[in-house]
């Protein structure tokens, strides 16, 4: 049984299920309402044909991919989180839902991650395994891991706010990926193993909706969100530049999404909670600017032998909030999970209703995309792999 009385009022929870213990308590009366308008209607856990979705993605044309190593939140966590102290997981039903046997990995979605369809296309492995599990062979840690931890940011105060792994400690632990390769096989080969690996890094709405938005700290720092931007930027370089630093030669770093459409913040920050669930321009607006600084800083920081690059899935996304029937949405405002409103993380657990058929749901919960929108996103950026895959 959970205690919320933990949950809600705890000063340490925050996190990228975005749930904010003060402004929670305003909506709990509604949601209570919903759930049980959800549960006369029938929102009940079903099995999908998700077949499409674990096609074999192996791409037309010879790869020379070593590996893929995926820094972030999240978004590219596949089960980290299992592995430390911390209120953000995942690791239970609903989450894997529709995954390989229904397991919950510790991703924060009912399936795949962009990051697994990525190490499928380029022909490594079907799923990036997360670098904490004490389990994975010398074969699996060759061909890359995930030390992303859902939560996490670039700012370190993000991480440190629900005790996740913070983007400098993720850094830590390839260096450690790096000396224990380096003791298996040598250093020439993991070398050259690195060298032509890709690295791909997922940060940075963390920052903004769960840090600077709704907590006060930053804010008596940097007095305006373009300060903070501007903090941000110096983090992802001195991140990228650690990479760099280690061997790193092909990096594919994401942009935000339009996170003023996160299910979570219209309910919680737009005014809009039940009708009509707009998104917050505002934020979008913020998303855009910190995306259009990143461009400017990747080019920046190009140097001869490493290759940069900006991967848009704000585009995309925006795309399929606005054009939701072009693919094969019915829902792009409200999660799968619960009410669909505000649960993620553990109040979206064995316990929750769950909606009929995740694939029309842009959103798995209230903060995560689900299996389909990541399947539709890693199409969409598949001619940007394809672009930074040449160049190894």
């Amino acid at each position: 049984i959970l205690n919320f009385s933990n949950i809600f009022f705890s000063p340490n929870y925050y996190s990228s299920t975005m749930i904010f213990p003060c402004k929670f308590i305003l909506f709990l009366p509604i949601l209570l309402i919903i759930i049980f308008q959800n549960k006369i209607q029938g929102r009940t856990l079903l099995n999908n044909n998700n077949n499409n979705y674990y096609k074999k993605l192996q791409r037309p044309f010879n790869n020379t991919v070593s590996a893929v190593f995926v820094f972030g939140d999240s978004t590219v966590d596949s089960g980290n989180n299992n592995y430390i102290n911390t209120i953000a997981k995942c690791d239970f039903p609903p989450y894997g839902r529709d995954f390989a046997n229904h397991v919950p990995t510790g991703r924060f979605t009912n399936g795949r991650l962009v990051t697994d369809y990525l190490a499928s296309y380029v022909g490594i492995k079907d799923f990036v395994p997360p670098y904490l599990d004490p389990s994975l062979s010398l074969d699996e840690l060759m061909t890359g891991v995930s030390f992303a931890s859902g939560s996490s940011g670039f700012d370190p105060l993000t991480a440190q706010l629900v005790d996740v792994i913070t983007m400098e400690k993720q850094l830590e632990y390839f260096k450690e990926y790096k000396r224990k390769l380096e003791n298996s096989i040598g250093k020439e080969k993991t070398k050259l193993l690195i060298s032509k690996a890709a690295f791909i890094i997922s940060a940075g709405t963390n920052d903004f909706v769960v840090n600077y938005y709704n907590t006060p700290f930053r804010r008596q720092k940097y007095y305006n969100v373009s300060q903070y931007q501007q903090f941000l930027m110096q983090m992802v370089q001195q991140f990228i530049q650690g990479l760099m630093n280690e061997g790193a030669r092909v990096i594919g770093v994401a942009g935000v999404p339009p996170f003023g459409c996160l299910p979570i913040v219209i309910t919680i920050d737009s005014g809009d909670a039940l009708q009509p669930r707009r998104c917050i321009e505002s934020y979008s607006a913020v998303a855009r600017e910190y995306n259009s600084l990143l461009q400017r800083l990747l080019k920046t920081m190009e140097i001869h032998g490493t290759k940069l690059f900006y991967v848009d899935i704000y585009d995309p996304i925006n795309d399929m909030i606005q054009n939701p029937i072009k693919y094969g949405f019915s829902e792009v405002t409200m999660g799968c999970c619960g009410s669909g409103l505000i649960e993620a993380s553990i109040l979206c657990n064995p316990k929750s209703i769950v909606c009929n058929n995740p694939s029309n749901h842009m959103f798995w919960d209230a903060v995560h995309p689900s299996q389909a929108t990541y399947y539709t996103v890693f199409q969409a950026i598949r001619p940007s792999i394809d672009f930074a895959i040449n160049q190894l």
